[in-house]
């Protein structure tokens, strides 16, 4: 008789990073954010437009490819977590106008645990060409914002001006300025939620004035 298969084991992320991804909607709060590892998509224009599209489907690719290969191979199992965006517009990183579409500039990401190596992205990628499904142009690598102000926004993404102004006042009044790019963590799924019930957490890396 052969061994039995060992259950992969299971990393639990969402749990890990509770404070980083359930935000509160009554106050904005300031959390300190380390190190993490993300697949990354850059790209710039409306989210309507077919780049960002294509973005959010390589990320998700390669995210589940990662994920089963990895169970497959019984080294862990892992939720695949929200997706998350990077953003700005004009000429410094960050300025962000929420009403100049146009003119965005964007990173869209998926964090991974610390398990996940360049090698098993390379055989994630291996695994989606050899079935013949689109990859565009990513990168993996290590980003750290450190220090953010975060708060809830419940309801659409085009109503998120008040929520920003929100995190803005904070820092004004709490002798802050912004300190990277406007970053938003997309909680809900808006191919299943109302916009009024959509859930993103809006967070601005900080430092002291």
């Amino acid at each position: 008789m052969g061994r039995p298969k060992s259950e992969p084991v299971r990393i639990d992320l969402k749990a890990q990073l509770k404070h980083l991804y359930a935000a509160s909607a009554d106050e904005v709060q300031v959390v300190e954010v380390p190190p993490m590892r993300f697949l990354m998509v850059d790209g710039a224009g409306a989210p309507e437009g077919e780049a960002f599209r294509a973005a959010i489907q390589t990320l998700y690719s390669l995210a589940y490819a990662i994920k089963f290969g990895m169970k497959n191979a019984g080294v862990a199992q892992f939720p695949v977590m929200a997706l998350e965006g990077l953003w700005a517009s004009g000429d410094s990183p960050e300025e962000f106008d929420a009403t100049a579409r146009d003119e965005w500039r964007w990173t869209l990401m998926v964090v991974q645990p610390e398990v996940v190596t360049g090698g098993v992205v390379s055989g994630a990628v291996e695994e989606i060409r050899r079935k013949g499904k689109p990859l565009c142009e990513f990168r993996f690598e290590s980003f750290h914002e450190g220090l953010c102000a975060q708060v809830l926004h419940v309801g659409p993404y085009s109503a998120e001006a008040p929520t920003i102004e929100r995190v803005r006042d904070f820092m004004r009044q709490n002798g802050y300025s912004p300190n990277g790019k406007h970053h938003e963590v997309y909680l809900g799924d808006p191919r299943r939620a109302a916009p009024s019930k959509l859930r993103t957490i809006v967070r601005q890396p900080i430092r002291p004035s």
